[in-house]
């Protein structure tokens, strides 16, 4: 069984558990149960729980900045309009459960603070893109991602026209 199971597979399961549990869930034994697997499975991929651990952040960090971005990048619309339909318009479960993590666990914590610098430093790139000078950029940026934690933390979601429409008065506030 374990040269059927790919490590991305034990990480895709993993972020599954972490969405739907806590990071408490995040143990090889649960995980293999969940996956009808022995925990030999596990460790046939893993060192140990703390690798585990590394690659499941190292996957949330692609999944929510890089895979975020290059989509943004691709999309026909204006990159600004792009970014926040994509990331206000996303279930954030997987954003709370890692910030939760975060504030019990050092790594998962160092995850968060380079997840937020990426996503900050893309953000003023857009902003100066636009035309604004880069200290106003930067503050822009942080209130905008200072936005987006308010909503990405908050519950529950709001219906899609009031999301639009808030989304509309976001981009004027931070355009103006």
């Amino acid at each position: 069984m374990t040269e059927q199971l790919s490590a991305d597979d034990w990480i895709s399961q993993g972020l599954k558990a972490l969405t739907r549990s806590g990071f408490t869930a995040l143990k090889a034994d649960p995980l293999a149960k969940a996956m009808g697997v022995s925990r030999g499975s596990f460790y046939w991929h893993f060192a140990d729980l703390g690798a585990f651990h590394t690659a499941v952040l190292k996957r949330w960090r692609e999944i929510a900045a890089e895979e975020i971005i290059a989509g943004v990048e691709a999309d026909s619309d204006e990159p600004l309009t792009a970014l926040l339909r994509r990331t206000f318009g996303a279930r954030l479960d997987l954003e709370r459960a890692v910030r939760n993590w975060a504030a019990f666990d050092p790594a998962a914590q160092a995850a968060v603070r380079a997840i937020d610098r990426r996503r900050l430093d893309y953000i003023e790139a857009l902003l100066a893109k636009r035309g604004l000078a880069a200290a106003m950029a930067q503050a822009r940026a942080q209130i905008l991602y200072w936005t987006f934690l308010g909503y990405a933390l908050s519950s529950p979601q709001l219906p899609a026209a009031r999301l639009h429409g808030l989304l509309d008065e976001i981009q004027r506030m931070v355009s103006a």
